[in-house]
């Protein structure tokens, strides 16, 4: 059966995978880009939007695992956009312009479905309200037997590890204190004990943990 995995999901040294008060000019509220500097940095970024150069060391060695392999993306809606409750806006489409790198179905996760929006490169945006576990059986669907990718927020790759649908996870722990904002381990107490963990520090600072179903 495909693999359910999460890839580069940046969280502080305090456990927040996002800061507070998101806004259409603030995608990680008050933590603004210190989450993902390590990210940005490397080539693997940079080819995801078209560009070349950036570093390849470790970071680029792991941030680049996130694509191969991946037929489908399973994301919350507010890694979607910053609206909140019924869609007023349907004009907006993300914040990756018009042609996102997932190049794949993306499921996102709402309480308000609205219509699917087809983008440039492959990208379809689904928007539907489902739990984990269905959720995972209609992007299994979509993917043609390959991986799915879970793609955060916070809230969205905890309650899939709360509901043990997580096979393979990769959090980057930057030395950042942000003290407000969305936690990614409360309520997971003991995770561990499912996982082969290993990790490894870059010069940027960061850690890298991955955990890998036993």
């Amino acid at each position: 059966m495909s693999k359910v995995r999460v890839h580069n999901f940046s969280i502080s040294l305090d456990g927040f995978g996002t800061g507070e008060g998101q806004s259409l000019d603030a995608a990680f509220g008050h933590a603004g880009t210190r989450l993902h500097g390590w990210f940005v940095q490397t080539r693997s970024f940079r080819a995801m939007h078209g560009e070349s150069g950036g570093d390849t060391g470790v970071d680029d060695a792991l941030a680049r695992t996130w694509e191969p392999e991946i037929g489908a993306e399973i994301m919350g809606r507010n890694k979607f956009g910053p609206q909140r409750g019924p869609w007023e806006d349907h004009d907006w489409t993300g914040w990756w312009g018009p042609n996102p790198p997932f190049h794949t179905p993306v499921f996102v996760l709402t309480h308000h479905p609205r219509p699917s929006i087809e983008m440039e490169g492959g990208t379809t945006f689904h928007f539907i309200d489902a739990s984990p576990e269905e959720a995972l059986q209609e992007a299994r669907k979509a993917a043609g037997g390959l991986d799915v990718r879970i793609g955060g927020g916070p809230r969205t790759v905890r309650d899939f590890l709360a509901a043990d649908l997580i096979d393979h996870l990769h959090v980057a722990i930057v030395p950042i204190v942000l003290g407000r904002g969305e936690r990614l381990w409360d309520g997971l107490e003991g995770l561990e004990e499912r996982f082969q963990v290993e990790s490894v520090t870059t010069p940027s600072g960061v850690t890298h943990v991955t955990f890998t179903r036993s």
